[in-house]
């Protein structure tokens, strides 16, 4: 089954909360976590992947947190899928080349049209579309 992993979920979550508040107010991954009932260690550390992807910035500190950096508008969903769980691909082989049947698997060409496809779908949603509210 195609579905996104609970890390890019609590991450459009954060982001989505994020968006609410001033650009330059800061909100912490113990706030995120509580309001939304997520686990503290999986989201503090999806929080520093966006970090470490510059769509948020992170403030040390007693009263730091997290603040986003970029415009949601500019990120698109494969982008995002991305750099929260690695190269998008509906079969191993859509990005990895290492299957000893790669040559002739019958199913690869269909499998990486419909792969295509789903990236194609995704690359036409930003970031902005899902969290933003309605």
């Amino acid at each position: 089954m195609l579905k996104i992993t609970r890390k890019v979920e609590y991450a459009l979550i954060a982001l989505s909360q994020m968006q609410m508040k001033r650009h330059t107010a800061l909100t912490s991954v113990k706030e995120i976590s509580t309001q939304n009932d997520i686990p503290y260690e999986i989201l503090a550390k999806t929080m520093q992947l966006l970090a470490r992807a510059d769509i948020v910035e992170a403030v040390k500190g007693p009263r730091g947190g997290y603040r986003l950096i970029i415009d949601p508008s500019q990120i698109k969903m494969t982008t995002f899928f991305e750099i929260i769980e690695g190269p998008m691909g509906f079969m191993d082989c859509s990005f990895d080349s290492d299957c000893e049947q790669i040559q002739s698997c019958a199913i690869r060409t269909p499998i990486q049209r419909i792969n295509d496809s789903i990236r194609d779908m995704f690359n036409n949603i930003s970031l902005q579309d899902i969290t933003r509210l309605s």
